[in-house]
């Protein structure tokens, strides 16, 4: 069963169609990619499915088991989905650490009175929590930063700590908007070496959109396709490499296959 499926998702602004009648299913366990040019829909296709945006009507999103086609974004959270943002979201006078804390909050067991009294059991849980998530600050390379401000960091170092505290939200599906925006090419590899060793890590299934072609032919063991808000291919990349009408999308003409595939694969 799939963990993520949308069924005849839409979404219109005003007379803009910025989604129409997109059916995708993500597996569990895998990285699956999601592409398109500019304005084809793959940024409110996120904002639908994490509950940023409400589908039109006839939409259904199914997440886990759950019907989520118009629960809040909070309640789909809840759930086990998190997701990071292209234009990044981190609070820049808070420290590595509280950032990655704020995002391990709703996976905490005790209410506000609890929390205001600071019983033992409070203590107890926020120690064991601290203790987590600089486990996971270690591992993504970040523990020697803990305690310093997330706005001194480097952009590098800033889109690995959103990853992280998308992470310490220990969902079962991560999305991921364009992780390697603004990153040097050895960075971009970088960072797809941590969300590959991450998904190994923590039993993830994960959902990324990325502009660099040749990561997400390297990295998703099948691709979707949006151009206008429609899906327009959809399988593993060496289908994808060769579809005449994916070539046409991003080019908007037809070349020999030898440049075809150079194109894609960004080279």
């Amino acid at each position: 069963m799939a963990l993520l499926e949308t069924r005849g998702l839409s979404k219109s602004f005003g007379g803009l169609k910025a989604v129409s009648g997109v059916d995708l299913k993500v597996q569990p366990g895998t990285v699956h990619g999601l592409i398109g040019p500019n304005g084809s829909g793959k940024s409110t296709f996120f904002n639908l499915v994490t509950g940023v945006y409400q589908p039109d009507p006839g939409s259904h999103i199914e997440f886990d088991g759950h019907d989520i086609t118009n629960l809040q974004a909070h309640g789909i959270a809840a759930l086990g989905m998190a997701r990071t943002f292209q234009l990044l979201r981190l609070f820049s006078e808070m420290t590595v650490l509280e950032n990655v804390m704020v995002g391990n909050h709703c996976k905490t067991s005790y209410g506000i009175v609890e929390s205001l009294l600071g019983t033992s059991r409070v203590r107890q849980a926020d120690q064991k929590m601290k203790e987590e998530m600089l486990d996971l600050l270690e591992f993504i390379g970040l523990a020697n930063f803990a305690d310093i401000p997330a706005g001194e960091l480097s952009g590098g170092q800033r889109r690995l700590l959103a990853l992280g505290r998308a992470i310490a939200m220990k969902p079962k599906l991560l999305l991921l908007d364009e992780p390697g925006a603004g990153l040097s090419p050895v960075n971009v590899d970088k960072l797809m070496e941590t969300i590959l060793s991450l998904k190994e890590r923590y039993k993830l299934t994960v959902v990324v959109v990325e502009h660099i072609l040749k990561v997400v032919m390297s990295t998703c063991e099948t691709i979707s396709v949006l151009d206008h808000g429609q899906k327009i291919a959809e399988g593993p990349p060496e289908m994808i490499k060769n579809d005449h009408a994916v070539i046409e999308a991003y080019l908007g003409r037809e070349l020999p296959d030898e440049e075809i595939r150079n194109a894609i694969r960004g080279q």
